[in-house]
């Protein structure tokens, strides 16, 4: 189906937000977004590459989650490298989908919600459901194939790798062009971009790496060229970087939990290979004395660490990525 949708041929422009984009040519545009409570109009920033050529259109979003930063310097860094003379189709590109979560430094909106969890939206609901809905109606309804860039949420930080639905063939081969390290079978959440997009025939890559509010080098390298394999993969550009390593499926992941409060020392890092009873790290409290040690119950791969050494009982500390169900 992914083949197909390369030789899917493009009207001589395309339109986004009611601007009209020529082929050929790019075009930075905002999405009208609403009002602040002081009145001031907000909009998201939006750049369309309407290529020369036909092909299929695809959309890049990012910092869905305001904190989460990675995203937004990937999607800026992509932009530069891509130049409508010599694009095969269209690229829409959305750095800052949670404007207002953004501005104020916050995973969420200003009404708590979590803009990753009110997908597909409405057109008359919170504030969350409306601006969802604004994404549906002019970057996901008309694309083909998304990538959608996120971070470890606060205090955690994630390896670089590639979530979907691999028993899906097309999210499959998009997650096999991408090449990251690594590629988690990861089942859609209901509210998530991802899953809306899904309802309407269209295959999303969520590209985790790094941590809210830091911009992280290699995860942002990674999904640099990962996003240039599969724009290559789809018939749209040429001369992407060649992944040399095949990457490493994971069925499953969950997170090993304290089983104690305390202060919590890491004994291993995000892409690590560690075994079953190894130790991932330990527990003590602030006046000395034995340590609880925390082991990994199976052997897998470390996708995510929690960096707040400051845990209670049942707290979330490493994310195991496991080649097994």
């Amino acid at each position: 189906m992914i083949a197909s949708k390369v030789e899917r041929v493009l009207p001589r422009s395309v339109t986004v937000a009611g601007i009209a984009v020529p082929a050929g040519r790019r075009r930075v545009l905002e999405i009208p977004a609403g009002r602040l409570v002081t009145g001031t109009e907000m909009a998201i920033p939006a750049a369309v590459v309407n290529g020369r050529r036909p092909g299929p259109r695809v959309w890049l979003t990012g910092a869905v989650h305001g904190d989460e930063l990675n995203g937004v310097e990937i999607v800026r860094r992509v932009l530069d490298r891509l130049s409508p003379a010599v694009l095969a189709g269209c690229l829409v590109a959305v750095p800052i989908v949670n404007i207002f979560g953004f501005m104020e430094g916050s995973r969420y909106l200003p009404d708590r919600r979590d803009l990753n969890r009110s997908f597909p939206g409405s057109h008359r609901g919170s504030l969350a459901g409306r601006l969802a809905r604004l994404i549906m109606d002019h970057v996901v309804a008309d694309g083909d194939v998304g990538i959608d860039f996120h971070t470890g949420t606060w205090h955690r930080a994630n390896v670089p790798h590639v979530r979907t639905d691999l028993d899906d063939p097309e999210g499959r081969k998009l997650a096999e062009a991408f090449g990251a390290p690594l590629m988690l079978h990861a089942r859609e959440r209901d509210g998530s971009i991802r899953a809306a997009a899904k309802t309407l025939g269209k295959p999303v890559l969520v590209v985790e790496g790094g941590e809210a509010f830091r911009f992280d080098a290699e995860a942002i390298d990674v999904g640099v060229t990962g996003t240039l394999r599969v724009l290559q993969f789809l018939g749209m550009v040429e001369g992407a970087p060649v992944s040399t390593a095949t990457p490493t499926e994971l069925r499953s992941s969950a997170w090993v939990r304290a089983r104690r409060s305390g202060v919590f020392r890491l004994q291993t890092g995000p892409g690590e290979r560690i075994d079953a009873g190894e130790t991932v790290g330990e527990i003590g409290d602030t006046l000395g004395g034995r340590p609880t040690r925390v082991r990994a119950v199976a052997p897998g791969w470390v996708i995510g660490v929690q960096r707040n050494p400051l845990v209670n009982r049942g707290d979330a500390l490493v994310n195991i990525g496991y080649e097994e169900e």
